[in-house]
């Protein structure tokens, strides 16, 4: 089975790295662009074979380590 976490900044917290990006593409001639959030994305490769279970696990993994919770939100996608 295969997991996909998408981790990004909560609405509200500053993104400086987004902020720079958008700054970047301004004086690339790409005006048109309001507002960039940057994430990540994590892949992850699981011998589980129970998706509910898998999701779990990976939720665990995203708790304790994976996203800071305090300043990231995330979304699982089991495949």
């Amino acid at each position: 089975m295969k997991a996909r976490v998408h981790v990004m900044l909560k609405d509200g917290v500053l993104d400086p790295q987004g902020e720079a990006v958008r700054h970047a593409l301004g004086h690339m001639g790409f005006g048109g662009v309001e507002a960039v959030r940057q994430g990540k994305v994590i892949e992850l490769d699981l011998s589980a074979t129970d998706k509910a279970a898998a999701e779990a696990e990976v939720k665990q993994m995203c708790e304790k380590l994976l996203a800071n919770t305090v300043i990231e939100k995330y979304t699982i996608e089991i495949a």
